[in-house]
């Protein structure tokens, strides 16, 4: 028989919480504080990402004003030097030439604007990090929590700081998408140098290899096979965040679909989603067969 809450002290029947007064007093301030230092160093902000604006918009105006068959055929091109797998590069052709049959073209070169915008800035920023962390297990200790609940928080929370310091645009969006996608290259990385062979660490320091030698001449060539798969990941992430990032002015395939969904149009919202799903699948094929290459290679060179 349930236990009528009317017969027992009101504290045993609803959960304690913080005053609503409290609350509401500690989310003012909060909120207030955050404007006051978006509002002070408003200058300063727009100048910091004022060179991603022109790096962005410079390679969507190259994509998207390039005559089609040549970025067809330079697509194709960095597919075969990648994979040297002629099927990958023979799917590559259908894929996009049925993109641009639908009427996509234009905002796939958008979208693919974005991602490798956003994927050389997780490089450049996930590489160093990643490098850092396998070289100290107390910076490991300290970052690993952090990259936890970046892939664990839903990706629509990113937009709403994003948003409050830096406002709507392409900007903000490449600034969340890149927050989101940058995780699995700073932990792939780590990974991938602290498995490097300590017997190849040891000849190298009998040797006399610097640190810096073993770095660049050790650790990073045999680790690469899995920063490779790192970077897979976040253009996958960086794929999937983009149709989020629309929600603040990001365009391309991501502000159709959105489209798509506000008004129910279902051809519309599945056109654009298989028009991700095939540059996905072209950038995971690729990646993928370029990894495997180079780990073919780094097992002739130990073997």
């Amino acid at each position: 028989m349930a236990i009528q809450c009317s017969f027992l002290p009101d504290v045993l029947c609803n959960f304690p919480a913080i005053d609503d007064t409290l609350i509401r007093a500690a989310r003012k301030n909060i909120d207030d504080g955050f404007r006051g230092i978006v509002r002070a160093y408003g200058n300063v902000i727009d100048a910091v990402v004022q060179p991603l604006q022109w790096f962005l918009n410079y390679l969507e105006w190259l994509f998207t004003n390039t005559p089609w068959f040549i970025v067809l055929f330079v697509m194709m091109a960095v597919v075969y030097a990648a994979s040297r797998n002629l099927k990958i590069v023979a799917g590559t052709a259908i894929s996009m030439i049925l993109i641009g049959v639908c009427g996509l073209w234009g905002d796939t070169m958008v979208t693919l604007a974005m991602v490798t915008v956003c994927t050389l800035i997780a490089i450049v920023i996930g590489l160093p990090i990643g490098i850092l962390m396998a070289r100290s297990d107390r910076l490991q200790s300290i970052i690993n929590p952090t990259l936890d609940v970046m892939q664990t928080m839903p990706s629509f929370v990113y937009l709403i700081p994003v948003v409050v310091i830096f406002g709507i645009g392409k900007v903000p969006g490449l600034i969340a998408v890149v927050i989101y996608a940058v995780p699995p290259m700073i932990r792939l990385t780590n990974l991938g140098i602290r498995l490097v062979d300590k017997e190849v660490l040891e000849a190298a320091d009998a040797f006399g290899s610097s640190h810096r030698q073993k770095l660049f001449n050790v650790q990073i060539p045999l680790a690469l096979p899995t920063i490779m798969a790192g970077i897979n990941q976040t253009i996958m992430m960086s794929l999937a965040m983009v149709v989020v990032a629309s929600m603040v002015g990001v365009g391309g395939l991501g502000k159709n679909t959105l489209q798509a969904i506000n008004n129910q149009f279902f051809t519309v919202g599945f056109l654009n989603g298989f028009a991700l799903v095939a540059i996905a699948i072209i950038f995971d094929r690729t990646s993928q067969a370029y990894g495997r290459r180079l780990q073919k290679h780094s097992e002739v060179i130990h073997g």
